[in-house]
């Protein structure tokens, strides 16, 4: 069973910044974030394989940076450049051989 904590979020003013971690227990492969707006659906954000990897969301490339450190089964997500439309709650996922493994959210708010 993995589990997951997620820390970081808040309330940041327009063109702020922000950072979001994420510690796993157990083997992980994959790891990132998806987040949810209110009344829509979970989309993708950023992901990062164990090798370093990444992909990210044509919505936040340029902005958001995830990076990941192996040794402490931690990903991070940097947040620069924040807009209005940031606003979400982001969860973070991480993946084994069998399973993804989410955590329990964290609240990003974006005021203009």
């Amino acid at each position: 069973q993995v589990q997951l904590v997620e820390s970081g979020g808040g309330l940041v003013q327009f063109g702020g910044s922000l950072r979001l971690s994420c510690a796993a227990s157990g083997t992980i492969f994959s790891m990132g974030w998806y987040r949810q707006a209110p009344g829509k659906q979970r989309d993708l954000v950023a992901t990062i394989t164990s090798g370093g990897r990444t992909n990210y969301a044509d919505s936040v490339k340029g902005r958001f940076t995830i990076h990941r450190d192996n040794a402490k089964n931690t990903a991070y997500l940097q947040m620069s450049s924040l807009k209005p439309e940031d606003t979400a709650v982001y969860y973070c996922f991480a993946d084994t051989a069998g399973a993804r493994y989410w955590g329990q959210g964290a609240q990003v708010t974006v005021s203009s």
